[in-house]
């Protein structure tokens, strides 16, 4: 079937005038064969990617509402905590939870290992 709709695609794309309807779509199909024979070769890739839309969803609205902060400084703050937040809830953790362990830990950390240990997937599983 999608050699069909490919060898259309070929055929009919020169004769079409490129800012029509029918022309649009078929550019749109053009630059997007790859992406169509890629997922349709690798049958584990899910149809649908509205999880992924869904989960960066509230890092866009947070986005537009740092363009009302007062200061640079204070969008950068907001942003670093929503990261946190955000962070923590995609590794299935409560965020209270988290921030309170983190925020116990942080003022002690150091070098790099030290705040390496304080990623959400390393919070220990008896506080998740």
């Amino acid at each position: 079937m999608l050699d069909a709709i490919e060898k259309l695609m070929v055929e009919q794309r020169p004769g079409v005038v490129p800012q029509s309807l029918l022309g649009k779509a078929l550019t749109y199909l053009h630059g997007q064969w790859p992406k169509l024979i890629r997922y349709v070769e690798n049958g584990n890739w899910p149809i649908s990617n509205n999880p992924c839309e869904n989960s960066i969803r509230p890092f866009v609205v947070a986005r537009k509402n740092f363009l009302f902060a007062d200061t640079v400084a204070g969008a950068h703050a907001s942003a670093n905590l929503y990261s946190l937040v955000e962070s923590a809830k995609a590794n299935g953790i409560d965020p209270y939870r988290y921030l309170t362990w983190l925020f116990q830990r942080l003022p002690l950390a150091t070098t790099v290992d030290d705040y390496d240990a304080l990623l959400p997937w390393k919070l220990p599983a008896n506080l998740r």
